[in-house]
């Protein structure tokens, strides 16, 4: 199939270029990125995904770029778990949730919000870093 082909491309190019140029960001503490830390499901090495995350009093929104089909959702997913670095502090996710488009879009500043509603982002999730909570409080 042809266009997988450029997807898979374009994935390992992001993967391989932008990722490590954004992560060096994210650790300075300073833009909008966030690092995931993560282990793959497959060789259990560990990982570093920088996202732009929304903070959310109960964790984290997290908009899915290229879908659900990407690794790091993947591995977070299958292990259940993840930590999140925003800022220099360290927030390990306890949970994932599924977040309606309106509510993940409204968790992003004016300007990034309008971008995501003008491309039609519409996956979304809660990256729940608050154990406390009642798993039927959601975002949705």
């Amino acid at each position: 199939m042809p266009g997988h082909n450029v997807r898979t491309r374009f994935l390992q190019a992001v993967k391989h270029i932008v990722n490590p140029a954004t992560a060096r960001l994210a650790r300075t503490r300073h833009g909008p990125f966030s690092l995931i830390r993560h282990v793959g499901r497959k060789s259990g090495r560990s990982y570093e995904t920088p996202l732009i995350l929304a903070r959310v009093p109960v964790g984290f929104i997290a908009e899915l770029t290229y879908g659900e089909h990407v690794d790091w959702y993947r591995n977070v997913v299958a292990a259940g778990e993840c930590i999140i670095v925003h800022h220099g502090e360290e927030c390990p996710v306890t949970r994932i949730e599924t977040c309606s488009a309106e509510r993940g879009r409204s968790a992003f500043p004016g300007p990034l919000r309008w971008i995501l509603k003008a491309t039609g982002r519409n996956e979304f999730r809660l990256l729940r870093t608050d154990a406390a909570q009642s798993s039927t409080t959601s975002c949705a």
